[in-house]
């Protein structure tokens, strides 16, 4: 057994201060930001029909955005490391609403670059802390607890997607970037006044199933360690194969001639196929998070990998071999979001289980860079689907994943655990 003072007599705090009430304001205050990332292709056509600098110019500013985003998470855990949770989910506020009135006033590609990267930088700061503050909080279930806040990620958008075509509908894109810049930065302001220091309460229970070490490692120590090269590179492996696949369903779904064909959904309300796959894909996408989060709690992490990479591979065949037919690509392409999403909770909570959860912010962040490693490498699907031909795409995507997951169980895990051993005998 692990013991760990509570929070009330370590803080003085009331019972609203939680663990699970602070993993709630880390949920919400993710889907606050995931605008910045899914509500974006919203506002592309309008900027461009206002000032045609070109949609490639634009995309530009999206590119920039995830880039850093993702590259500077590292920094923002190690602030949230060293000053805790409040400040730097405060200053990812101010941020992230700056940006978005920024992208409201730009009148040249210069300024919606310059608006990117502030926003890409309040984002980075409010991913790295929730994720971060999940794994501290909950040494016993971090699978389910970092699952569940990069599930809020998701959830944001899907809530606010519709107010915000609307509002670009009838306000103008102007008016929808402030408006909701400022509201989704203020609602985060007001949750990091009650963000605190993760401190997991007493008497908790470490299953013996999760391999855990009792060192804490620093970025730089775990960046030296062979183990964290590997996980860094299945992180990169399955990130770039599923979004070479996952970033081209529209293309896919368009050369396959179904895009537009017209589903009726249970409502009695008719969409076009691609419309109707999309939304299901995104519920896909957020509900694997927890689940499989919870599921890796429950069998070992890289025994959860096995299952859900190899899967992932076998469901883009699947999509490659019978996605012509509307009903099968409605089947096949929700499938492979449902076996790729996971990779946002399955590994910040193995790199916590690694490398200990002092740093866990920190280190978490480095990890997440695997995501813009691999983004760099989704611009292949492009050159692999010349002619329309996505045979190529979805075999490379396939194996990599199987690869990843064979490589996951037989491979990572065996060093790992012997990492984590050698780990624990030093610090006794």
């Amino acid at each position: 057994m692990t013991n760990y003072q509570s929070v009330a007599s370590n803080t003085g705090e009331s019972a609203f201060y939680n663990r699970w009430m602070q993993l709630f304001f880390g949920i919400i205050c993710m889907a606050m930001i995931a605008n910045l990332q899914y509500g974006w292709t919203l506002f592309v056509n309008p900027i461009n029909t206002k000032y045609h600098w070109g949609k490639a110019a634009i995309q530009i500013s999206f590119s920039i955005f995830v880039l850093v985003e993702t590259w500077l998470v590292p920094v923002e855990g190690w602030l949230v490391d060293r000053f805790g949770p409040r400040p730097v989910i405060a200053l990812g506020a101010i941020l992230a609403a700056l940006g978005w009135v920024m992208n409201a006033h730009a009148d040249n590609l210069t300024i919606l670059y310059i608006a990117a990267v502030v926003s890409g930088v309040g984002a980075g700061c409010v991913y790295g802390t929730a994720v971060g503050n999940a794994l501290k909080w909950f040494p016993d279930k971090r699978g389910l607890a970092a699952g569940l806040t990069a599930a809020g990620f998701g959830a944001g958008a899907a809530l606010t997607v519709i107010p915000i075509a609307n509002m670009i509908q009838t306000a103008g894109y102007e008016y929808t970037f402030q408006f909701f810049g400022v509201a989704q930065g203020v609602i985060i302001f007001i949750l990091s006044l009650f963000m605190i220091r993760p401190h997991a309460p007493q008497g908790i229970i470490i299953p013996t199933r999760i391999v855990s070490v009792k060192k804490d490692f620093t970025s730089a120590q775990m960046i030296k360690t062979p183990v964290f090269w590997v996980i860094y590179i299945l992180f990169v492996a399955v990130a770039a194969g599923g979004l070479m696949a996952t970033a081209q369903i529209g293309p896919i779904a368009k050369d396959y001639g179904i895009a537009k064909l017209p589903v009726t959904t249970w409502l009695g309300n008719t969409l076009p196929l691609l419309t109707m796959t999309l939304a299901i894909d995104n519920l896909c996408n957020g509900f694997t998070r927890p689940l499989c989060g919870f599921i890796s709690d429950r069998i070992g992490r890289e025994n959860t990998m096995m299952l859900v990479f190899v899967g992932e591979g076998l469901a883009l065949l699947g999509l490659m071999q019978f996605g012509h037919d509307p009903v099968w690509f409605m089947v096949f392409a929700p499938m492979v979001f449902l076996f790729w999403g996971e990779i946002f909770s399955i590994f910040p909570a193995t790199c916590a289980d690694t490398f200990g959860i002092k740093h866990a912010a920190a280190n978490a962040g480095t990890l997440y860079t695997a995501k813009g490693t691999a983004s760099l490498i989704v611009p292949i699907a492009s050159v692999l689907s010349a002619g329309g031909n996505w045979h190529r795409v979805f075999m490379l995507s396939a194996i990599i994943s199987i690869l990843a997951g064979l490589s996951a169980r037989f491979i990572l895990s065996p060093i790992r655990t012997r990492f984590i051993h050698d780990a624990n005998q030093e610090k006794e």
